[in-house]
């Protein structure tokens, strides 16, 4: 068996999808190569990652009979052809050989047990999705979202959930958010001024009157932005935001006053 093959067997036995012979390939494969791990915690993390991103939705059973037909429609190793008539075979040997007709040949699947397999992992495969509720566009746009909305919606969903909003002299508006027992913080700009090439927004935790570099960020040109604060977020922090050169602040302290500072006490 080489990696591709295990591979193949590791999603198989992540979905709890392959047959007593499969599953013994798979346990003797791991025990004989254990430096194919990575491939059953990347099987495991896929699974775990689709089953949390969505609800549970019992599909109806004609979408798994459906699934199941196409399966065994597909061509089968070994599957062997009419018995020909050994009678027959004696006319066709007296006859002399026969003239050979070239006709279009019809496109074949060949496949090997090992491809077969992966037919039936594919399979399986979207037989899991569609059993965790028809999300094959939602778990695309739930592993693909920014990590800055992901860092929003888990504080705003924590029982702990606080905000807090301050408005600039010219009218732009930030809004921080944060949670002390998820420990993160995001910031929500609106109406911020664009800043030129050379320059960028950075964030701060103000903590006991000591600034701590939190990342940097930039806003679309309607001046709006959602910028996940990097680091742990304390209670009583104070959320700041300086305009500092591009890449930020060259010795990871501000180098002017701060154009946003929302109080989190």
């Amino acid at each position: 068996m080489n990696e591709r093959d295990f591979a193949d067997l590791a999603a198989g036995h992540a979905l709890n999808a392959l047959s007593e012979a499969d599953e013994r390939a798979y346990q003797e494969a791991l025990a004989g190569n254990p430096h194919w791990s990575s491939h059953v915690r990347d099987a495991t993390d896929a699974v775990a990652a689709i089953s949390a991103t969505i609800e549970p939705v019992e599909p109806p059973a004609s979408i798994r009979a459906s699934l199941l037909a196409r399966i065994t429609d597909l061509p089968q190793e070994g599957t062997a052809g009419p018995e020909s008539n050994s009678a027959d075979a004696g006319d066709y040997a007296a006859a002399g050989p026969a003239p050979v007709v070239s006709e279009p040949s019809a496109p074949t699947l060949t496949t090997s047990g090992w491809g077969m397999r992966r037919w039936f992992t594919l399979a399986a495969s979207i037989v899991a999705v569609l059993v965790l509720g028809f999300g094959a566009v939602t778990v695309s746009q739930q592993l693909t979202r920014p990590a800055s909305v992901v860092a929003l919606e888990q504080i705003t969903t924590a029982p702990d959930a606080q905000s807090a909003t301050a408005t600039m002299p010219g009218g732009a508006v930030a809004t921080a958010h944060w949670s002390a027992s998820t420990g993160q913080s995001v910031l929500v700009t609106e109406g911020m001024p664009t800043l030129p090439d050379d320059q960028t927004y950075e964030l701060w935790f103000v903590r006991d009157d000591t600034p701590i570099a939190a990342g940097i960020f930039s806003t679309d040109a309607e001046g709006k932005a959602t910028a996940v604060l990097q680091g742990e977020f304390h209670s009583g922090d104070v959320i700041a935001v300086t305009v500092e050169p591009a890449g930020g602040s060259p010795d990871g302290t501000p180098s002017s006053a701060p154009v946003v500072a929302v109080a989190t006490a």
